[in-house]
C-alpha cells in the first residue's frame, strides 16, 4: 500500500479539501487528485465523491479515514517516543552495583534521577564485585557501580572514579582490641566474620595479609549479605574489615570500635564502569551525569 498517497488522502479527511490539503501538504492541486486516484484504484475502493465545490468521503472513505486516523496518531507516538528516548526522558537503564553503593549509595541517585526522569525504568542487580563485572562484560547491564580496587578492572572495561572510602578493622565495643593500635599480626589473631568469595574487600583483606607477609585470616563466618555480617560483629563476635561507607554511624553512636592497624590505610575506590568504546543510551548517559554531579564523599 503506498503510504503516502494514504497520506495524502489523510489530509483531505482532516480538511475536507483538496485545496487546502495541497496547500499543507505544498503540492498542485492536480498532482494531489492524480495520486489519490491512483490510490482508489489500487485498492479498489471509491474515497472520494464531489460534493458542491468540493469533495465528500464515501462510506468507505469514512472508514479509511477512520484506519488512517489511527495509523497516523500511532507514527506521531513513536516519533515522539524516539524524541523522547534520544533525549533520555524515556528508555530502561540496567545496573549491576555491588553492596557498598547498591545499598549506601544507590538509593538517594535514584530517588534523584527518578524526580527528574521519571519515566525511565530502572533494573538495579545487587551482586559482589566479580558478578557484576561479569554481568557488565556479558552485556547482562548497561553499566555497573563497582566498589573496589581500580586494577581489578578487565582491559575492556572503562572505569570513571567517583571517590574513595577508607576500610576499616571494626570490632564490638568489647573486643580486647577496640580502639586499640595494634600490629596486622595481631589483628589476624581475631576471627573474621565476612562476606563470601567473590566480595571485593574480602579479596582486599587476603592481598593485604599476603603483601605483608601476615597470617591469612580465619574467616570462621561467612555471610552472602553485608548487613548481616556486621550485626554479627556487633552482637560480640569476631572482627569485619569493612567500608568506612558502611560502619561510620555504628561506631559514631558506639556500637562497634576501631581496630587501628599499625602501618594499613586502605582505601576503596567507588567506580562507575562501562564497556569500552560502546554508545551508551541517552537515559544511562543522563543518569551517569547526576551521579558525577552528586557524589557521595566522606566528611574529614
Amino acid at each position: 500500500m503506498n503510504l503516502h498517497a494514504l497520506r495524502l488522502f489523510h489530509v483531505i479527511a482532516e480538511t475536507g479539501s483538496v485545496t487546502r490539503a495541497a496547500e499543507l501538504m505544498r503540492i498542485s492541486q492536480p498532482a494531489i487528485t492524480a495520486q489519490v486516484k491512483k490510490f482508489e484504484k489500487e485498492l479498489s475502493l471509491t474515497l472520494l465523491k464531489p460534493q458542491g465545490r468540493g469533495v465528500a468521503l464515501t462510506p468507505a472513505g469514512e472508514t479509511m479515514a477512520m484506519l488512517a486516523n489511527r495509523l497516523f496518531a500511532v507514527e506521531k507516538q513513536i516519533e515522539q517516543y524516539a524524541e523522547e528516548y534520544a533525549a533520555g526522558t524515556k528508555g530502561h537503564i540496567q545496573i549491576a552495583a555491588t553492596y557498598l553503593p547498591a545499598h549506601f549509595l544507590m538509593p538517594s541517585w535514584i530517588a534523584k534521577f527518578k524526580r527528574q526522569y521519571e519515566q525511565v525504568e530502572m533494573n538495579i542487580t545487587t551482586t559482589n564485585s566479580s558478578g557484576a563485572l561479569h554481568m557488565l562484560q556479558h552485556a547482562e547491564v548497561d553499566l555497573a557501580i563497582y566498589g573496589g580496587l581500580p586494577e581489578a578492572y578487565p582491559d575492556s572495561i572503562a572505569t570513571e572514579h567517583l571517590f574513595q572510602d577508607e576500610l576499616w578493622f571494626v570490632v564490638a565495643p568489647g573486643n580486647r582490641y577496640a580502639n586499640q593500635h595494634i600490629s596486622l599480626d595481631e589483628m589476624m589473631q581475631e576471627p573474621f566474620v565476612m562476606r563470601e568469595e567473590g566480595s571485593s574487600t574480602r579479596e582486599r583483606l587476603l592481598s593485604l595479609c599476603r603483601t605483608y607477609n601476615a597470617p591469612l585470616p580465619r574467616i570462621t563466618l561467612q555471610f552472602n549479605g553485608l548487613h548481616e555480617a556486621i550485626q554479627a560483629v556487633i552482637a560480640g563476635y569476631g572482627a569485619n574489615f569493612v567500608s568506612s561507607l558502611v560502619v561510620r554511624e555504628y561506631v559514631e553512636r558506639g556500637e562497634l570500635c576501631r581496630v587501628h592497624v599499625q602501618g594499613i590505610h586502605l582505601r576503596n575506590t567507588i567506580a562507575i564502569c562501562t564497556r569500552k568504546d560502546e554508545p551508551l543510551s541517552a537515559a544511562a548517559a543522563n543518569w551517569i551525569a547526576l551521579v558525577r554531579q552528586n557524589p557521595y564523599r566522606i566528611k574529614p
